[in-house]
């Protein structure tokens, strides 16, 4: 399979018109080829290159932790701005916009809803329409497929890690998303995704896994993600400070043998498809920092995943629902401004509405109660995704 990265370079038409152009590039770590060359080298070894621009992470991707600002440089072999997209603003700005007139977006995503690419894709969109530049978005994998599970995004709960009103997964790729915004936020911009060629949903097996944010270091942890993230918004480690970021879930304070075993007998529907090993880990940094903790680490590298079960939003959400039950004066919802929002905890950011924390809450309201509301949201979005398919 191509790329679209590979395709654009491929495409004499493409790159004849880029050469009479000066071009942006939204790219970071994660931007290269199937030889793990980078699309800025790529890309300036054939056209004018006047900027790039960085996510989340930064264009390195050297911030690791959410929510650490990068800062705008010069790039030092190319001597071209390397813009931040999240520092002192999180959309371009007319003074950015006006060093090119064609961004290039290549970012890798990894289908879940509130990955900030997807935020900073509808931003680059907006800004392209307001300044009338034009848009190529180079299409990428979504590592978790088709997917589509989780409560979808309400009005009243947009922020940087929730814009699109879909489920957590959406199972499409950001080219498809790029259509999908184009509609849903009727914006005027000349708008060309470059489509990979010979891409079957999910992961390629020749491709080589590069750290799209400096967390997920493997796929496992990339499909365990529409679940172990709403984590970030609970005291609960979901592992970071270890090697295993977003694949462990855990607290030095909780037996969670008890908690697996009363999972199993609440929703054992629920829990198919992967392989939930109880285990031990001792972050080295962030929540529960140098103590021991008791967990999870969710796995489909075997044997036991099945695309068709593993349900990870489900997985999350009833383990927080026997934590609750069998700890209720435990304090779950961690108090902070979640991607600077003030106003809503940050739980209630991460899944895009109230609904789950208080499911978690109400001893009264059962599996059958969260299976409603999911299926709800979950058939009202595959009713109209594959309106956007590419592949």
């Amino acid at each position: 399979m191509k790329l679209g990265i590979e395709s654009l370079l491929e495409d004499k038409k493409i790159i004849s018109e880029l050469r009479r152009e000066n071009v942006g590039l939204v790219c970071h770590p994660a931007s290269v080829n199937h030889k793990l060359e980078h699309s800025l080298d790529l890309l300036h070894s054939k056209i004018k290159l006047k900027c790039a621009f960085g996510p989340q992470h930064g264009a390195k991707g050297d911030k690791q932790d959410n929510m650490i600002e990068t800062q705008d440089e010069i790039h030092s072999k190319m001597q071209i701005p390397v813009f931040s997209l999240y520092g002192e603003v999180r959309k371009p700005t007319a003074k950015m916009m006006s060093r090119c007139d064609v961004v290039i977006f290549d970012l890798q995503d990894v289908g879940t809803r509130i990955y900030t690419y997807v935020a900073t894709l509808l931003y680059v969109m907006q800004a392209c329409a307001e300044f009338g530049k034009k848009l190529i978005v180079c299409d990428r994998p979504n590592p978790i497929g088709r997917q589509v599970e989780g409560l979808s995004l309400e009005k009243g709960f947009e922020s940087f890690v929730g814009v699109a009103y879909v489920p957590m997964r959406h199972g499409l790729t950001l080219g498809e998303l790029a259509l999908y915004f184009k509609d849903c936020f009727n914006i005027n911009l000349d708008l060309r995704v470059v489509k990979m060629k010979g891409y079957k949903a999910g992961w390629p097996k020749e491709l080589a896994w590069v750290n799209p944010s400096p967390n997920l270091s493997t796929h496992n942890g990339a499909m365990v993600f529409p679940g172990s993230v709403m984590i970030e918004g609970t005291t609960l480690s979901e592992g970071r400070g270890t090697t295993r970021a977003l694949e462990l879930i855990g607290a030095s304070d909780l037996d969670f043998s008890k908690v697996l075993e009363l999972m199993r007998k609440k929703a054992p529907q629920w829990i198919k498809g992967c392989v939930l090993r109880e285990c031990f880990f001792e972050p080295t940094f962030h929540k529960h920092e140098k103590r021991i903790c008791h967990g999870v680490q969710i796995h489909t590298d075997n044997m036991a995943y099945n695309a068709n079960h593993f349900k990870p939003f489900r997985i999350v959400s009833l383990m927080l629902k026997c934590v609750r039950e069998l700890y209720p004066q435990y304090e779950i919802f961690r108090k902070f401004n979640y991607e600077y929002v003030e106003t809503q905890l940050a739980f209630d950011v991460i899944t895009g509405s109230s609904f789950l924390r208080k499911w978690i809450d109400d001893a009264s309201l059962g599996v059958k109660h969260l299976e409603d509301k999911l299926k709800k949201d979950e058939q009202a979005w595959l009713k109209k995704y594959k309106k956007y398919w590419l592949y």
